[in-house]
């Protein structure tokens, strides 16, 4: 079977599960046609069904059937123990002394009472058209048949179709009837005992219960302008404040490192430096030295010797 066939089978018999209950082992009515074909085409026919129903079957076949197969020319003495196996579904036609035709056969079994429903949910195997044509009226009727030694599931009849449809608008309109059919005065009255538990349970008088109220109502969200995306915006750095002693709002300043402590660690302590002092360091460098000191050494030796007695 081909895997677009088996999943078209696939998605039919779910549907017959769905809508008209259809449970393994399916029953299956064979007629005697279909069985001299499958023996002719040398057909494993309760396998090729499996596959095709996608579950285990239990083969059935009727006493006017059966008769059929007796007088049937030539007799073929190995299908009639073959179809022996199968279950045998009294029709209660034996005490006729002419077996009736499979189309009336199969008719009073499927539906007996003429009320167009499938009561014990059997699949029909037949090769008979007229077989087929009849059972196409009768809603949730699966329709195998053989063709050129293929077993082949026909789709769903039009009448199943609209008994199908018909039961899902049901069930809508069971669903929005549902719906309707609750008393909105009885909700109302649910709802305002479950708010005067809540009530209850947060401590709230006996006033407020008594006013009614449904409580405070929903602020509606306003949209505003567009700020801009908080991804692409700087970050603004934290400022560190200076700490602030207890009972005084006075900041206070931090303290410096003490000397021994930075000696400690390998640090000399820098001397602070005037601007007055870093000016004339920098006049110095500039200066010059004489060439010759010989002169003024000559003047500070004569006013040394003048001053001493």
């Amino acid at each position: 079977m081909r895997v677009k066939r088996a999943k078209a089978y696939r998605k039919l018999i779910h549907q017959y599960q769905v809508t008209f209950n259809f449970r393994e082992p399916y029953q299956v009515l064979l007629d005697s046609q279909i069985l001299q074909d499958a023996a002719r085409f040398k057909m494993d026919l309760v396998g090729l069904l499996e596959r095709t129903l996608q579950g285990k079957v239990k083969p059935m076949i009727t006493q006017c059937d059966m008769r059929h197969l007796y007088n049937a020319e030539p007799k073929d003495q190995a299908l009639i123990l073959k179809a022996k196996e199968y279950e045998r579904r009294r029709c209660n036609h034996h005490e006729l002394e002419d077996p009736l035709s499979t189309l009336e056969c199969l008719s009073s079994v499927v539906d007996p009472k003429n009320s167009l429903t499938n009561k014990n949910r059997y699949v029909v195997a037949s090769q008979d058209p007229k077989v087929r044509a009849h059972m196409r009226a009768i809603p949730g009727v699966p329709l195998i048949y053989i063709n050129k030694s293929v077993v082949i599931l026909e789709p769903m009849a039009a009448s199943t179709h609209n008994h199908r449809e018909q039961g899902e608008k049901a069930k809508f309109k069971a669903g929005l009837k549902g719906r309707r059919g609750v008393n909105p005065g009885q909700k109302r009255k649910r709802d305002e005992a479950e708010e005067d538990s809540t009530q209850e349970q947060h401590g709230s008088s006996i006033m407020e219960r008594s006013t009614g109220d449904d409580g405070p109502q929903k602020k509606k969200r306003t949209r505003g302008p567009k700020g801009p995306n908080p991804l692409s915006v700087k970050k603004p750095k934290k400022r560190v404040h200076p700490p602030v002693e207890p009972h005084s709002n006075v900041p206070v300043k931090p303290k410096k490192a003490e000397p021994e402590a930075r000696r400690q660690q390998g640090v000399e302590p820098e001397t602070p430096i005037q601007e007055g002092e870093e000016s004339a360091k920098r006049k110095r460098q500039r200066k010059h030295k004489p060439k010759s000191d010989s002169g003024a050494s000559s003047q500070m030796k004569a006013e040394v010797e003048s001053n001493t007695p």
